[in-house]
């Protein structure tokens, strides 16, 4: 656990170094909006959105502007929040007329905690599958850089947090791959629960965790209370589920109106679940926009290392082959299969993390073949993240047509290419506000901030990576080999 925290830690700052700090699409302006509305309102009301031209909801049965989303990710996000409000942006040297944008930087840093939390949480359930400890931190150092957790833990969508929520509770319920005491249960299923109140379609994940918890409980059996933890998830996330019914129906009138519009995008129905299944499937494996193998090259690993893992632990199987398989034909259903304007996989992104935990077992065992594979697939998986925080996504997009026609994907875009495109162009010319470097501290600059102030805040984040980067490679080295 020591390892763990520090590991956290240093993952933390390095991610908050390489966070872009900015928000643009309005995936990611709503939480903003909904943090500010409860950190400064106290109310989930979002009348400054509205106000904007960047409202994406409905009005209640009050008249009062409303988001199409829960409030979960808000309120993982209020803390940030709350920093970037009290904090941040009264430090000297920001001017009071860019306040707004260094709120906005603090919410999207809690990206960063949280991708850095579900790698501590995967290291630990690496341990838990019964692989060494070095083995475990190799393992994690893959994820951490080599999958798209390392380009969205730089953007505000709710991925990182959705990923910590279910590697957490992976790790809570099926760690051990036996009986979990019933407080154990309880925490792993509010996570579950939570994770409606984040995005509800992450019910179909849960879905998954629950049969995960039928297996385990079939296998281990419980005399006094068979299926007992399968039985406290469903009746968790049955509660959370009936809370968000509830809301709808507060602010609607009707449990089965989410308060999304019916169009948008030039009236286009986005939000809808027409779209063909083979357009799907085909875009989020083999296109080069979109596909998981493109932009997660450890889900090779992951996939050859499903029958070890079940050797080991038959509920994480579940979870690590189900919860893709699941959402891959979910969302190949859904007419923004896309993810809207984003970097690869975007809806896929929990899945793929999740498909890697077999890589744990399969490391262990270890065949010839897998060290030259895997550090092809970190080598591979690192360059496509690190192109794709280098600059501002949205350039290319808008300027290669990331859509087509009525706001439809266009199969054949490349963000890898256009985004080598850019930073050819501006190894060489400068940027306007905006563009180019997609960093926070670049950016805000520009704004008008003091280079002392964001010097200091950028020292303080990268002597926290060497320090705590120092102290967990010193105790893993002092673990003995093997263990």
């Amino acid at each position: 656990m020591r390892v763990a925290v520090l590991f956290f830690l240093f993952l933390n700052c390095i991610y908050l170094l390489t966070s872009t700090g900015r928000v643009r699409t309005i995936d990611e302006i709503d939480p903003v909006v909904q943090s500010e509305s409860l950190l400064l309102r106290h109310n989930t009301a979002i009348p400054q959105a509205m106000n904007s031209g960047i409202y994406f909801g409905k009005l209640d049965r009050n008249g009062v502007p409303r988001s199409a989303w829960p409030v979960g990710h808000s309120l993982l996000v209020l803390p940030w929040s709350a920093v970037g409000h009290y904090l941040l942006a009264r430090l000297p040297g920001i001017p009071r007329d860019i306040s707004d944008l260094v709120f906005e930087a603090a919410a999207c840093w809690s990206s960063a905690t949280f991708a850095a939390l579900a790698v501590a949480a995967f290291f630990l359930l690496f341990l838990k599958v019964g692989i060494s400890q070095r083995r475990a931190m190799a393992c994690s150092l893959l994820l951490a850089f080599s999958t798209p957790l390392f380009v969205y833990s730089g953007w505000l969508y709710s991925e990182p947090a959705t990923i910590a929520i279910f590697v957490i509770a992976a790790l809570l319920l099926f760690g051990t791959g036996k009986p979990v005491a019933l407080l154990q249960a309880l925490l792993g299923a509010l996570l579950l629960g939570f994770s409606i109140q984040v995005r509800p379609a992450n019910m179909v994940i849960v879905f998954v965790f629950i049969a995960a918890a039928l297996v385990l409980d079939h296998a281990q059996g419980n005399q006094g209370f068979p299926y007992r933890t399968a039985a406290v998830v469903v009746a968790v996330v049955g509660i959370s589920g009936a809370i968000y019914l509830a809301r709808n129906y507060a602010y609607f009138g009707n449990p089965l109106d989410f308060g999304v519009p019916a169009t948008a995008e030039n009236g286009k129905d986005l939000n809808s679940w027409h779209n063909p299944v083979w357009l799907g499937v085909f875009g989020f494996l083999f296109s080069p926009g979109k596909s998981v193998f493109l932009f997660c090259p450890p889900i090779i690993l992951g996939i050859l290392g499903l029958p070890h893992l079940w050797r080991r632990n038959r509920a994480l199987t579940v979870v690590s082959a189900g919860v893709p398989l699941v959402n891959l034909i979910f969302y190949s259903f859904r007419t923004q299969w896309e993810g809207g304007y984003c970097y690869g996989p975007r809806y896929l992104v929990p899945s793929v993390l999740l498909l890697c935990i077999p890589i744990g077992a399969l490391s262990q065992d270890s065949p010839p073949w897998f060290r030259p594979l895997f550090w092809t697939t970190a080598v591979t998986g690192f360059l496509v993240q690190a192109i794709g925080l280098s600059t501002n996504l949205l350039e290319d997009m808008v300027q290669n047509r990331y859509f087509i026609g009525n706001w439809d994907y266009r199969m054949s875009y490349s963000p890898i290419t256009g985004q080598l495109r850019l930073i050819g162009k501006y190894l060489h010319a400068p940027a306007a506000l905006g563009l180019g470097w997609d960093r926070w501290f670049v950016f805000l600059r520009a704004a008008g901030a003091s280079p002392a102030t964001l010097a200091g805040i950028t020292s303080l984040f990268l002597l926290g990576a060497l320090v705590f980067g120092g102290l967990t490679w010193k105790l893993v080295r002092s673990t003995p080999l093997g263990q």
